[in-house]
């Protein structure tokens, strides 16, 4: 069934869930930098998220062995999982986390947001896929606003702000090889297993990372750290997790890539909100050329993938 022959309520509540899940991940960065103020280190931080997230993807991963269509991995297939489920959920998150030391959370959000350039990028240079003149004209529209944003920096000393610009890009050019390299194999495993079976090698690796890197006494932080974690964990992490994928079942992809500029904006209004984030008019000015950019560059043909 075609969407046109979808019933509105089933649209509709294709949108809600789109929405819903867009305004939720754009809470992590929010969630983040609350959980800055109890001087919290992103290695403990990440560490705690990841734990307080992993027995939901433990369930779904058993959920899906248990049914009758799931077949077993391959050698080779187990190998990809590990090694995308480090790169995108473990290193991509890991970068973001410490990104978000030096830089607000919206502008934080804003740099993730770029991901799907990056993936247009990378495709052209390593797979030989041709960028089309919409490719480059959104590519040059994207990186103008990204200039405008650090306009008013680039004459000063802002090392914290580029240092924390530097490790976000970072973080979402590791997302986007992920999604370049791992198209294939999200088609053969399932987008549900492949993402549980990730999620839990990236919190084994964030889990042993904290141990390896830091004593058991750094556990010994504020009550409220463990409730923000809790809450980036359920509330912007796995939650959302479902609600786009339902959505990109629902709406597909073209209806969900759009409202995803909501995520940026949101962020930003509730950086302004809660944490007293200030943009300048020049800075929105090239956050607007972002999202228009990026908007366009999601209209076409991707890999599908949850960002985490």
């Amino acid at each position: 069934m075609s969407q046109r022959d979808r019933p509105g309520g089933y649209l509709a509540a294709g949108l809600l869930l789109a929405i819903g899940g867009v305004v939720c991940f754009s809470l992590r960065p929010i969630l983040i930098k609350l959980a800055y103020a109890y001087v919290v280190d992103p290695v403990t931080l990440l560490a705690l998220r990841m734990t307080f997230a992993v027995p939901f993807f433990l369930a779904a991963a058993f959920w899906v062995r248990g049914r009758d269509s799931a077949r077993p991995l391959a050698r080779r297939e187990i190998a990809s999982v590990v090694v995308l489920g480090l790169l995108s959920y473990y290193l991509s998150s890991f970068l973001d986390f410490l990104g978000l030391q030096y830089i607000s959370a919206g502008l934080g959000r804003l740099l993730q947001f770029i991901y799907p350039t990056v993936v247009v990028i990378l495709s052209a240079l390593f797979l030989g896929k041709r960028a089309t003149r919409r490719d480059v004209i959104a590519l040059v529209v994207t990186y103008s606003g990204l200039l405008l944003v650090f306009w008013q920096a680039l004459g000063g000393e802002q090392r914290d702000l580029f240092l924390g610009a530097a490790l976000v890009l970072a973080s979402a050019t590791c997302y986007a090889v992920y999604l370049v390299a791992g198209t294939e194999v999200i088609a053969r495993v399932g987008s549900v297993r492949f993402t549980a079976y990730a999620m839990i090698v990236a919190s084994i690796a964030c889990v042993a990372q904290f141990f390896l890197l830091r004593p058991l006494s750094a556990l010994d932080v504020p009550t409220a750290v463990y409730g923000l974690s809790f809450a980036m964990a359920v509330v912007s992490t796995v939650i959302p997790g479902f609600m786009v994928s339902e959505a990109l079942r629902r709406i597909g992809a073209n209806k969900v890539a759009i409202i995803g500029a909501l995520g940026p904006v949101t962020a930003i209004v509730l950086g302004y909100l809660g944490l007293d984030e200030i943009m300048t008019p020049l800075q929105i000015a090239g956050a607007a050329l972002v999202l228009v950019g990026v908007v366009v560059i999601s209209l076409r043909p991707s890999p599908g993938g949850t960002r985490a």
